[in-house]
């Protein structure tokens, strides 16, 4: 049987440095593919921001509550950091709906990781970030509004704008990330 979230952040406190290293396991996959997606596939500042995350999961263990799922506050911590970067540093990059590129009218089949991570530019950050968290994420609309602070209306109207452009690069009726 897994162990739990909490076991581990026990285990973690006790000094178990272990437990450290299997929490970070447990979510680095998931932050990291969240925070490819939000930064348009740019690997280098999504690995970055994953390990500014989970040092900081790791110091703010002994005062995490609960409140949330510990996915759901990390997800948390690391969008705030990726939104800290980008309003300073800005490389991100953005491009107009209206200039989608022809070659990006792809069979629905091909679609992959990578060109789901360089679709991202053609959408805004918070579209970006409301459907990552509800498609790769799994995330529910309530649970998006504790990461994004965001009411739920607004959630509902970024993720249906993203994927209506997204079918479009497609060239798809629907959109399943």
């Amino acid at each position: 049987m897994p162990t739990s979230d909490n076991e581990l952040i026990a285990r973690y406190l006790a000094g178990d440095s272990a437990a450290a290293g299997d929490l970070v396991k447990r979510y680095q996959s998931t932050v990291r593919q969240f925070l490819r997606r939000l930064s348009a596939g740019d690997h280098a500042l999504a690995d970055d921001i994953a390990q500014e995350t989970f040092i900081r999961m790791l110091a703010g263990l002994k005062s995490f509550r609960g409140d949330s799922s510990l996915g759901t506050w990390l997800h948390t911590v690391a969008y705030r950091i990726f939104l800290r970067h980008v309003t300073s540093n800005s490389r991100l990059e953005f491009v107009d709906h209206d200039q989608i590129p022809e070659a990006m009218a792809v069979a629905h089949t091909a679609m992959n990781d990578i060109l789901v991570e360089q679709m991202m530019m053609y959408l805004s950050l918070k579209e970006r970030l409301t459907i990552t968290l509800a498609f790769s994420a799994g995330m529910t609309h309530f649970e998006i509004a504790d990461v994004t602070g965001m009411p739920l209306g607004t959630i509902k109207s970024h993720i249906n704008r993203a994927r209506k452009k997204l079918a479009t690069l497609l060239d798809t009726e629907e959109m399943a990330l």
